[in-house]
């Protein structure tokens, strides 16, 4: 079936973001013309396409990526840069809903997109300022409880690499006096989303890959024996379709439209702070995340800006000023950066699934999906692109799974969707300011 798309991205252009401004790159790849072929075509230059994409590049299909805009312009390429492990459904969660094996089945694969993360750098030299561990923060004796229980849930499953931090020695991690405790995940991260990007674009090309930006998908047409996306200026006919537009795949595949919700979050930078100044804030240089309903996310840049997040906007609106909506929660946990000034500030989409649990799957026996991280893209993404893979070089068991897991539609459908998910934050929102 095809349908007209109509474009989200304005120019194309990356947003006026830190990362924009600081990214190793900024070739322009030309974009779709005339009629082509590829074994296999992915829609979407994010983490999703790149991690899918480069996977096969490596096995040796002839891949080409089709982006709208620029290599990630969307979530891949503004997010707060958290390698931060796990679905946004607890591992609970999912054991309650879909079963003990669903959940054993998710727990073995938690761990590996950081890992797949490392090993790409690692591999093609990309300089995207890695770095080791995350921590949770916690403002209260209930979050500290509820760290607790997830730390033992986890080891549960044979995953070790998390340890407590007492209200003792968290300031060890972060210079404010707000916290009650935390726990720290030795096998989380942080890093420059955008140069991760555009490195894992390089070394899909040098692995053959062929990438086209700016060149929105009008239509697809699935249906066909062999799919065919169509653009302003040129087609592809593949064996295979990969869709990963995520939360900018807009209309194109009505199928999938009402399976998520775009929801903005916002980030902002401040000036280069003094070195003294950064080591008292974050004395071991890691990124923090709180774990409230609407929560909090911050970390130092490589040149020492504090990058701090957070706030959502369901529907995917951007607010009218990203620092008046976060600079009092930064100042409320670092009064020290009252005076410094905030140079960026932007605002990006994730797309959220009403589950909260990242959905994957086939529209047909030739085209393939993965979309709704719901706000933990970063490493489930980077699974879900060899996953993926997985499935179109034949071993879809990993698919499957993910495959069989039934998506629940939002309340009231596409209309009624956002005022019910405001609701909601609005009562999470309560139990987080009264920590209930």
């Amino acid at each position: 079936m095809a349908v007209t798309q109509k474009n989200y991205a304005g120019d194309g252009a990356h947003t006026t973001s830190y990362y924009a401004a600081s990214a190793n790159t900024r070739t322009l790849r030309a974009p779709l013309v005339g009629d082509q072929k590829f074994d296999v075509c992915v829609v979407g230059a994010g983490y999703s396409g790149l991690s899918t994409a480069l996977h096969l590049a490596e096995k040796g299909y002839q891949v080409a990526i089709v982006e709208g805009a620029r290599i990630g312009w969307g979530a891949s390429g503004r997010n707060g840069g958290q390698v931060v492990n796990g679905l946004n459904a607890s591992l609970q969660t999912i054991d309650r809903r879909y079963g003990k094996n669903t959940a054993n089945f998710v727990a073995g694969l938690v761990m590996e997109g950081g890992d797949i993360i490392r090993e790409r750098v690692a591999t093609y030299g990309i300089e995207c300022d890695l770095k080791p561990t995350n921590v949770f923060t916690a403002y209260t004796s209930a979050h500290m409880k509820e760290l607790e229980e997830r730390l033992a849930l986890w080891r549960g499953y044979g995953i070790e690499t998390q340890e407590m931090i007492g209200p003792d020695k968290i300031q060890n991690y972060v210079g404010s006096d707000v916290y009650a405790g935390g726990m720290i995940d030795h096998a989380g991260g942080h890093m420059h989303p955008l140069n991760l990007a555009l490195g894992e674009a390089d070394a899909f090309e040098k692995n053959g890959g062929t990438i086209f930006e700016m060149s929105m998908v009008r239509s697809v047409n699935s249906d066909a024996k062999e799919p065919v996306i169509t653009t302003d200026a040129g087609t592809i006919t593949c064996k295979t379709l990969v869709l990963c537009g995520n939360a900018y795949l807009g209309h194109v595949v009505p199928g999938l439209t009402s399976r998520v919700m775009p929801v903005s979050t916002q980030v902002m930078a401040t000036e280069q702070l003094d070195a003294d100044l950064a080591k008292r804030l974050l004395p071991t240089d890691t990124c923090i995340e709180d774990i409230r309903y609407i929560l909090d996310y911050y970390r130092l840049s490589a040149d020492n800006r504090l990058l701090f997040g957070g706030g959502t906007v369901y529907g995917g609106a951007d607010p009218k000023n990203i620092e008046a909506k976060l600079r009092k929660n930064m100042d409320k946990v670092f009064p020290e950066l009252r005076d410094k000034k905030v140079e960026y500030a932007w605002s990006g989409n994730f797309a959220l699934s009403f589950s909260r649990v990242p959905q994957m799957g086939r529209l047909n026996d030739n085209t393939y999906f993965a979309h709704g991280y719901s706000g933990h893209g970063i490493t489930g993404s980077h699974t879900f692109g060899r996953i993926l893979a997985e499935a179109i070089d034949g071993d879809r068991s990993r698919l499957d799974v993910f495959a069989k897991v039934p998506w629940i539609p939002f309340p009231g459908g596409r209309m009624f969707r956002v005022p019910y998910s405001v609701i909601g934050s609005w009562y999470y929102g309560f139990k987080d300011r009264f920590g209930l």
